[in-house]
């Protein structure tokens, strides 16, 4: 396998990420306010400066998502580096965790000043209204289906499922609009791009699939080569690409002696998304 050092260079921005947008931007003077869900593993990478733009000064919820696959204790910190006076963080297992409660209470808790200025008037609160957003494959329609109860969003372990806004009813505190999602037209930092691409943000078909494991497997050995010797039996060493080549003679996976690098490749990046090798955070707050 070739030693490649050079940038990754990732980009996809979709004709319907465009129309999404522009939709976006209509709806938003329709909502309270809107609920952002983040990967728990890359809560700043995942974060979108588009739906930055949109939200404006709308109270902001956001929930880092897929917490299981993250590190508690650095999920923790991120819920501290995120909150401020408008945004409220969360963390969710959003399949495991009786969610509606929690969430409920959070958006009440956000618009609690508007609330209480309604009943101050006699005016009766109505629904709260809340726009669901964030990066593709983050879990927004799971999460919009388990909240509700009931399946009204078409879902998938893939990026790009959703393709239309559709509003769900959740009881008679919240209403939400789910939003397909939307990746930004640029990164500005590469690394940006290699985080959502190992965590499946981003199709595989469009993806240098060699260098982002490489990228990956040199942010194992550094941060946490105890899962790559516990999930493969391989001894360390600091090369990435010597390392994924230990991993496929550990695996069989070899052809005349020689790394069968699609195998390995897309095998590796699977069991990483699939939690085999644990409970990893990709970023630190202080790494921001």
């Amino acid at each position: 396998m070739e030693n490649k050092e050079s940038k990754i260079r990732i980009q996809w921005f979709p004709g319907h990420m465009t129309k999404a947008k522009r939709e976006m931007q209509e709806k938003m003077k329709m909502v309270d306010m809107v609920i952002e869900l983040r990967d728990a593993r890359i809560p700043n990478a995942s974060k979108n400066p588009m739906i930055e733009e949109l939200c404006g000064q709308k109270p902001h919820l956001i929930i880092l998502s897929k917490k299981d696959k993250a590190q508690d204790v650095i999920t923790k910190k991120w819920m501290d580096a995120l909150s401020n006076e408008t945004t409220k963080v969360i963390a969710l297992d959003i399949i495991k965790e009786n969610i509606t409660p929690k969430v409920v209470a959070a958006s009440k808790e956000l618009m609690k000043a508007k609330i209480d200025r309604m009943i101050k008037r006699g005016i009766r609160p109505r629904a709260i209204r809340a726009m669901v957003v964030g990066v593709p494959n983050v879990g927004k329609s799971t999460f919009i289906n388990r909240i509700a109860k009931k399946k009204v969003a078409v879902t998938g372990d893939r990026p790009g499922v959703t393709r239309s806004l559709q509003w769900s009813k959740v009881n008679q505190d919240l209403e939400l609009l789910d939003t397909p999602g939307v990746l930004w037209p640029k990164f500005e930092d590469e690394t940006v791009g290699v985080l959502l691409a190992i965590t499946g943000a981003i199709r595989d078909e469009i993806l240098p699939l060699e260098e982002i494991a490489a990228w990956a497997m040199r942010y194992l050995i550094a941060h946490h080569p105890d899962a790559l010797v516990k999930r493969y039996g391989v001894e360390i060493c600091d090369n990435p690409y010597e390392m994924l080549e230990r991993v496929a003679r550990k695996r069989g996976f070899m052809r005349n002696q020689e790394m069968d690098e699609k195998r390995t490749i897309e095998t590796f990046l699977r069991e990483i998304r699939d939690d085999k090798l644990g409970a990893i955070s990709w970023e630190v707050p202080n790494e921001m």
